[in-house]
């Protein structure tokens, strides 16, 4: 058993030293290209002390991910599926920091810009699925092995998982190590379930994934000497949404990135509260994460809250899924 899980240790370990000695060098040479992070003024004070932080970080974390998962998957067709999809929404996620770090436009890529190109990878992706006969099944968390089969319906749900986790991702990376540190989490969760499966490469995948995760939180954590940008946050998203695709458990997400489902709702809410009240709020700040900072938790602290909470529906998602390997 232990035998059957080295090839992934290895892809941690390489991922997370490739990280962490790329770091070191690329850090101040995006620093001496003034690629900062610009703050929102309407964000909480306590942020402005990060203006300038370096950004695009992403690619670090790319770098080791793509290069431990291609070489210890043997090349399996479902990785560089992975890889290929993880990589795409990163380029999106790069253009959109370009235009607004270097370009200087403030908003970067328009919503719906973005979105189109969100839908575009995501169509690769469903071609793949469908070219490869993947099935339109998925598994329902808490039986005993039953998959629904969503026929027609499975297209549009696909969509829905892939770019609604992509901007879920997105809007959960705020803070100091906190989109990095839930993801190694729900990242070391589909490791445990692709092995379980016996899904040849994706628990190499999901370890390469998690070493470059390790390995950019030395530099992630709080204080933050870089952040990952849209390059990393949406790279992140296609890496969570593919794999829980390919593993078949798209509705596990619910449940292992509770995190992610709250700070995508809160803003839902929030939006949608303030239109039909006419400027009232139901939170201080959305995402979620902001809110907690205004009602006087430390940024730390809500980062440590949001791990736990993670790793202890990663463990309920365990419980949830056990009656299938």
């Amino acid at each position: 058993m232990i035998k059957e899980f080295l090839p992934s240790v290895y892809a941690i370990l390489l991922s997370f030293i490739i990280t962490v000695l790329v770091c070191p060098a690329v850090i101040p040479v995006l620093h001496r290209m003034k690629f900062g992070q610009p703050i929102r003024e309407e964000g909480p004070q306590s942020h402005k002390k990060k203006e300038g932080t370096p950004t695009m970080g992403g690619v670090m974390i790319l770098l080791g991910f793509v290069v431990s998962a291609l070489l210890f998957s043997g090349a399996e067709p479902n990785v560089i599926a992975v890889v290929l999809i993880t990589a795409g929404y990163g380029a999106v996620g790069f253009i959109d920091d370009f235009l607004k770090v270097v370009k200087k436009q403030n908003e970067g890529l328009k919503p719906l810009q973005k979105i189109i190109f969100q839908l575009i990878v995501t169509v690769i992706f469903y071609i793949y699925i469908v070219k490869t006969g993947q099935g339109t099944d998925i598994y329902i968390p808490f039986t005993k092995s039953f998959y629904l089969d969503l026929g027609i319906l499975y297209a549009p749900f696909l969509f829905f998982v892939m770019v609604g986790t992509v901007n879920s991702v997105n809007l959960t990376d705020g803070l100091d190590g906190l989109a990095s540190g839930v993801t190694a989490l729900v990242a070391m969760f589909f490791l445990f379930v692709a092995a379980g499966l016996m899904l040849k490469g994706l628990p190499c995948a999901c370890g390469a994934m998690i070493g470059a995760l390790m390995g950019f939180l030395v530099f992630n954590c709080h204080p933050a000497k870089v952040f990952m940008g849209d390059t990393g946050s949406l790279a992140l998203g296609g890496f969570v949404a593919s794999v829980a695709i390919l593993t078949k458990m798209p509705v596990m997400l619910v449940i292992v990135g509770l995190i992610y489902v709250c700070e995508s709702l809160s803003v839902i809410i929030q939006v949608t509260y303030f239109k039909a009240t006419k400027g009232k709020r139901i939170f201080k700040m959305a995402p979620i994460h902001h809110h907690f900072e205004l009602c006087g938790m430390q940024g730390i602290k809500v980062v440590q809250l949001f791990w736990i909470v993670t790793a202890v529906m990663c463990l309920i998602g365990f419980a949830a899924s056990r009656n299938i390997f």
